[in-house]
Parts: C-alpha cells; sequence; structure tokens
C-alpha cells in the first residue's frame, strides 16, 4: 500500500469539506497524529481530483453533500483517475441509501462525523491497509432497508425536477420524450410511496437514493 512503510508522517491525506470551520478542525486534529499529513484541504467537489493528482494522497477523506460535484462522483472520479487513493466518506448524513452509493463508487470507508477524531484517523489507517471500514449502525441500517428501488433514469428524472423543471423542460435536459420523462417520475413517485414529484425528491435524499 502506499506509503504503509515510509517512517515519521507516513500517511499523506487529502481533506475535502465545504465547511471552512469544519475543514480546518480536522485537518488541525488529523496533523497532530503522529503518522497522518494533511496535504491538501479542498471546499468543493469539483477541487478533489486536481488536488488530488497534483499531491498524490493515500487517503481521500470527502464529505458528501459539497458545491459542484458530490464526494460520491469525486470518489468514482478517484476510483478511476488514481486508483491507487483510497477514499473514505466523511458525512452528517448517515443515510443508507448513500452507503451503497459510496460503495459502488469506490469508497473504503464510510463514517459519520460526530465520532471522535481518533476514531476517523484509526479509519485512515485500516483503509491504507485494505481493510473496508463502515460505522456499524449505518451498516446494520442500510442490510435493513434493502437496495435503492430507483433505476438510473428515474434518479436522474427526479435530480431534473428538484429546481421544479417542467416535463418539457426535464424531457430536452435528459434527451428524452416527454412521455418518457412521465413513466420515469411516475414510476419513483410509486417506488418513493409518495403523493408527486416534489415529495419524491424530498423522500429519495432522506433515504440517500439521490
Amino acid at each position: 500500500m502506499p506509503g504503509a512503510d515510509r517512517p515519521g508522517k507516513s500517511v499523506r491525506v487529502l481533506l475535502a469539506e465545504d465547511q471552512g470551520m469544519m475543514r480546518g478542525a480536522l485537518a488541525l486534529l488529523l496533523g497532530m497524529e503522529p503518522d497522518l499529513e494533511v496535504v491538501a484541504q479542498v471546499g468543493s467537489g469539483d477541487e478533489v481530483l486536481g488536488a488530488a493528482l497534483e499531491q498524490r494522497p493515500d487517503v481521500a477523506l470527502l464529505d458528501i453533500e459539497m458545491p459542484g460535484l458530490s464526494g460520491l462522483e469525486a470518489a468514482a472520479l478517484l476510483r478511476d483517475r488514481l486508483p491507487e487513493c483510497r477514499v473514505v466518506m466523511v458525512t452528517t448524513f448517515g443515510r443508507p441509501g448513500y452507503l451503497r452509493r459510496a460503495m459502488d463508487a469506490g469508497a473504503a470507508g464510510f463514517v459519520v462525523k460526530d465520532g471522535p477524531v481518533e476514531e476517523l484517523a484509526e479509519a485512515v489507517r485500516r483503509v491504507l491497509r485494505g481493510e473496508t471500514v463502515i460505522d456499524p449502525a449505518l451498516a446494520a441500517a442500510a442490510l435493513s432497508a434493502g437496495p435503492n428501488p430507483l433505476t438510473g433514469r428515474e434518479r436522474d428524472a427526479l435530480n431534473a425536477s428538484a429546481d421544479g423543471a417542467t416535463v418539457a423542460d426535464i424531457a430536452v435536459r435528459l434527451r428524452l420524450s416527454e412521455s418518457t420523462v412521465r413513466n420515469y417520475l411516475s414510476a419513483a413517485i410509486g417506488k418513493t410511496s409518495t403523493r408527486n414529484r416534489m415529495e419524491a425528491v424530498r423522500e429519495a435524499r432522506r433515504q440517500g437514493w439521490l
């Protein structure tokens, strides 16, 4: 594993967190660990890949909800462009659907922010050893919740409708017919047991399916 045998500050860490105060505090605390060095800090998902390619971190700690690309999208980019960099999702949103999507994006760990920094530091070390680290309560919730019932196209249609766009607007955006968009939205509403597409968006987000 990269960095596993280097002495001193051997583990290079990239930290992606949109809240500046939280990012600074995490960087400070992680930097106090004898074997960890925060080599890059970014505040948006769009900055993750560039910083990672420049600094070549061993582990990237990514928040899920950030400006620009989400942490999940950034994790998928790292998986494809810098596969040697292990990814840990660090979030306040312990939603079962997020866990499944994080694993699909190549993340090796998923921890929530309300834990002690020592646990986060240990998660960094463990994923670098090749382990998968998942918050136990979240793992149990994900197992009981089952898989994401929405198809990729149903998620696309819901995401496109989140800003109140009309069916015609969504059809243009997704390059689909209006009838196809209506079918996707109707299916998503049924699967989320809601009454309309805005309720479906809220429920899908609550479950971590979007």
